[in-house]
């Protein structure tokens, strides 16, 4: 049993992903985890937001971030943490990305909630709630296209 609490694991999180390091930040998952967005089906792996989808594994969890990070614009990244919420193993976090889509050169702002899931100091359920409509706009060929 690892020491950690849920804050630690969380905490650790948010540092790693704030130092882009997709294989130090997968260390803190689980070798198998229970990863969902609430984007619609159809949209999950398009070619422009290939990060968009289910994942199940630890090495899944370095793909979306190596990914998220190719998608988009590092020195026009940011986020904005608003509360962190724990209840034993559960953590939710609220707050809002503010990202530019390298393909487009767009900027966008995102509120989210992400429900994490800490057991044995390792990450077995990471759930996103996102404005998919901003990100989806960002990414868009042409911006009137949605």
């Amino acid at each position: 049993m690892s020491s950690q609490t849920t804050r630690d694991v969380v905490e650790d999180l948010l540092y790693r992903i704030g130092h882009a390091e997709p294989e130090r930040i997968a260390e803190l998952y689980a070798e198998h985890a229970d990863w969902k967005l609430n984007w619609p089906q159809d949209e999950h792996g398009r070619t422009a937001t290939p990060w968009i989808r289910h994942r199940a594994t630890r090495a899944d969890a370095a793909d979306h971030y190596r990914n998220l990070a190719a998608h988009h614009v590092p020195e026009e990244a940011d986020t904005e943490i608003e509360r962190i919420l724990v209840d034993g193993e559960d953590a939710v976090l609220f707050g809002e990305i503010r990202l530019t889509a390298r393909s487009t050169g767009r900027p966008y702002r995102a509120r989210f909630a992400l429900h994490l899931t800490v057991r044995d100091g390792l990450i077995v359920r990471h759930h996103v709630y996102e404005d998919s409509l901003a990100v989806a706009r960002a990414f868009a060929v042409e911006s009137s296209a949605l």
